[in-house]
């Protein structure tokens, strides 16, 4: 199976190339699945229900959020109607929406989408990721019901995100890191056969025990 993640998608000009690329991207790769994170596709803040309309009809399967979750006042009600958008696990109790979910994939395959906030040098405090992301994981044990997990890590520090892979290690397929806006020039295999990358950009993966 094969997975692609995109993002930061940000503003007019990355919904504009969603619309226009990601098809013939999705072709070029043979994706089975995409997510993009697409907490900053309205004016650089947040996502209007709209705007996320627009993403997942131009060939998203999955969005994720961020820390400007609900900067856009209709996702809060909005997320409560699409299942195909992620807001962070650890956001607030009370959030609406959820923060990981198990999608179908295509030959009846089943992949887990998670997303957490990080803690070092964010402008809000949030709660524990690492306690988050481990109570998913331990319900939803890779190659259990799901045949492909992807944790996104959304955060500041390069070393919260390289820390949140290595937590991941063996228990996740992808863990890819956003929310700074950099391309992805570090994408590594751990030892436990994850694939990690700190930050962000595009993020193609083929799951080995699944191809």
């Amino acid at each position: 199976m094969r997975i692609l993640f995109l993002g930061d998608v940000v503003g007019r000009t990355g919904r504009t190339a969603v619309r226009d690329r990601l098809t013939p991207l999705r072709e070029r790769l043979k994706a089975d699945f995409v997510i993009l994170n697409a907490e900053n596709a309205t004016s650089g803040i947040g996502l209007s229900g709209d705007h996320a309309k627009q993403l997942l009809e131009s060939g998203a399967d999955v969005l994720t959020l961020g820390d400007h979750a609900f900067d856009q006042k209709d996702m809060l009600t909005y997320i409560e109607r699409e299942p195909r958008i992620i807001r962070p696990l650890n956001y607030a109790k009370n959030a609406p929406g959820i923060g990981a979910r198990v999608f179908d994939a295509p030959g009846g395959r089943k992949i887990l989408v998670a997303q957490v906030l990080g803690q070092v040098f964010m402008k809000r405090p949030f709660d524990d990721p690492f306690s988050a992301v481990d109570a998913v994981l331990k319900k939803h044990p890779l190659g259990g019901l799901a045949a492909a997990t992807v944790v996104d890590i959304h955060c500041e520090a390069t070393s919260e995100k390289m820390g949140m892979g290595h937590f991941c290690d063996g228990r996740a397929s992808l863990v890819v890191g956003t929310h700074t806006h950099v391309p992805t020039a570090d994408t590594q295999i751990l030892s436990g056969g994850q694939r990690s990358s700190q930050t962000q950009g595009c993020a193609a993966i083929t799951t080995p025990s699944l191809a």
